[in-house]
């Protein structure tokens, strides 16, 4: 079992490996061709798209592995998930809409830089790809997964390259970013249908609920604490933007991009484990126990290199003008490192249905840093906000931590 979630786990970091490397070729690329006003314009036109995305989306993937390990119950499990992307994609696109139309100077992105982030958001939500991702890892083709992510990167790179030499503007970097969100979409679905038919004629609301009792809670549930966990970065970044300016939610994205590259390990650890703790719930403490030291050890690991190298690293990539991302990015490692020893704890809980409860701890702390946020972004600029994201990622983990030991 836990050789199995390793094995898993490995092919989902070795696309966020690739991904790693060639991201730090765009960022270098994006930040040196925009500058630092332009580049924070940039980043919150495609954070604005993020947190659009992540608000409006259902895991539909948790859904498909929870209730797919049978045939019938995956076709039914699949329509329903369906049925939940064509809602995010129609409350999203209305929203973004709405917000974009009638805001004011408050938002961060001009007025002639709006439509075109209108339509990298509708390309974003287009290019949902959650349940294509769960028929995946019901079926442990991590590997296919790991190729298709790998997709946004190398697409994003080669994109990034041609725009910085020939037409360096926002709206080209947005238009790339664009197709790499299209490209990875199409190759998940492909895979996906490789792995198994798509069950479009059980596309379906009501049918899941109907049969399983507990699933509109299930899915708000996760999803809701999904959204809480993209809240508490994207609109982060979006908030720093409106309190400090662009250029300085151009900073914070830099530490973030940096120093958060952890937590993308956590999250491909929580998606490796989630579906090995709901075949075996008999061993899955001892498996979330297991999985919770090893990240431990690898948290600290990473935080120590951010201490050493992080301002070099920073010199390398982005460039002097960046160098105030130092404190934000250490930081932010640190919050990552937490976030990676909670994630097996995390999908203990998931598993064991605790949905809500797991929405209750990252939220609670959430909106409590979000009412301190002003005044520590107008105090220490983007390491306030970082303090923000460090603060709740460890009231949450250790709630993750008294929570599953109590619900034994």
């Amino acid at each position: 079992m836990i050789r199995r979630a390793l094995t898993n786990t490995g092919w989902l970091m070795s696309a966020r490996g690739i991904n790693a490397v060639l991201s730090l070729v765009y960022l270098a690329l994006a930040t040196r061709a925009l500058g630092l006003e332009a580049f924070g314009q940039f980043v919150v036109a495609f954070t604005f798209a993020q947190l659009v995305v992540g608000l409006a989306g259902f895991q539909t993937w948790q859904a498909i592995v929870h209730w797919g390990q049978d045939d019938d119950g995956r076709k039914t499990a699949t329509g329903f998930a369906l049925a939940l992307d064509a809602v995010s994609i129609t409350i999203g696109a209305l929203a973004a809409a709405l917000i974009l139309g009638f805001a004011g100077d408050w938002l961060p992105i001009p007025q002639e830089l709006r439509p075109a982030t209108f339509a990298f958001t509708l390309v974003s939500l287009l290019a949902i790809r959650s349940t294509p991702t769960g028929l995946l890892r019901l079926h442990d083709r991590y590997a296919r997964a790991a190729a298709a992510d790998a997709t946004t990167s190398m697409v994003r790179a080669a994109g990034a390259a041609l725009v910085a030499i020939f037409a360096p503007s926002i709206e080209a970097f947005l238009i790339v970013w664009g197709l790499a969100e299209l490209a990875t979409a199409a190759m998940y679905w492909r895979l996906a249908a490789r792995t198994e038919p798509i069950h479009w004629q059980r596309f379906s609301l009501t049918r899941l609920p109907h049969e399983q009792p507990k699933a509109w809670r299930f899915v708000i549930g996760t999803s809701l604490s999904a959204a809480v966990s993209t809240a508490s970065r994207k609109l982060l970044v979006l908030l720093v933007g409106v309190l400090g300016g662009a250029a300085l939610a151009g900073i914070y994205r830099v530490a973030s991009q940096l120093g958060e590259g952890l937590l993308k390990v956590a999250q491909a650890l929580l998606r490796a484990v989630y579906p090995e703790l709901v075949r075996d719930p008999d061993k899955a403490k001892a498996l979330a126990g297991q999985i919770t030291r090893i990240a431990v050890i690898t948290g600290l690991a990473v935080v120590v290199l951010s201490l050493l190298a992080g301002e070099w690293i920073i010199l390398a990539i982005a460039g002097s003008a960046f160098l105030a991302a130092y404190w934000p990015m250490v930081l932010l490692s640190a919050s990552a490192a937490l976030e990676l020893a909670g994630a097996s704890l995390e999908a203990l809980l998931v598993a064991r249905g605790r949905a809500i409860t797991t929405l209750l701890l990252r939220g609670v702390p959430l909106v409590i840093g979000l009412v301190a946020l002003p005044w520590l972004v107008t105090a220490l600029g983007a390491t306030g906000a970082a303090l923000v994201v460090l603060g709740s990622s460890a009231v949450s983990v250790v709630g993750f931590a008294i929570t599953s030991r109590s619900s034994q």
